[in-house]
């Protein structure tokens, strides 16, 4: 009985190990597609997308590399399969990052423009009452 179900339990999760990279793969075509024309369109926002296609993808296939950790068996499997979590892991790391950064430069560029619509509408408080007194002399 028991070995019945560790064989239905392998079964399991090695579909599930397809599946969950399936996912990833699906997510990160159709993320680079839609960057692709975000791109074309010329979108500013185009490298945040697609990083967070790319993480969201690095997710899934993480996913299935931890569950590969449940049906290995030899210390050379799991110290494989460690190597691809640890590289994994940072590639994550360093998508997250790269979406901050990118954020912080678009936030930091998004109040500069509005620094100086504040200052340009300023600057026409200031010189409207000048032009309305020159246009009632002409």
């Amino acid at each position: 009985m028991t070995e019945v179900l560790h064989h239905l339990m392998r079964e399991l999760i090695e579909y599930s190990i397809i599946l969950l990279e399936l996912i990833g793969v699906l997510v990160l075509l159709a993320g680079a597609l839609r960057a692709t024309m975000n791109y074309i369109k010329g979108d500013p926002h185009t490298r945040v997308k697609l990083c967070r296609a790319m993480a969201m993808a690095l997710e899934f296939k993480l996913g299935g590399e931890i569950l590969r950790t449940v049906i290995v068996r030899e210390f050379s499997e799991i110290a494989l399969v460690g190597c691809i979590i640890v590289l994994r892991a940072g590639l994550s790391f360093l998508i997250h990052w790269a979406i901050r950064t990118e954020e912080k430069d678009q936030a930091e560029e998004k109040l500069e423009e509005c620094n100086v619509e504040v200052l340009d509408k300023e600057k026409r408080e200031k010189v409207a009452p000048r032009w309305r007194s020159i246009k009632e002399v002409i």
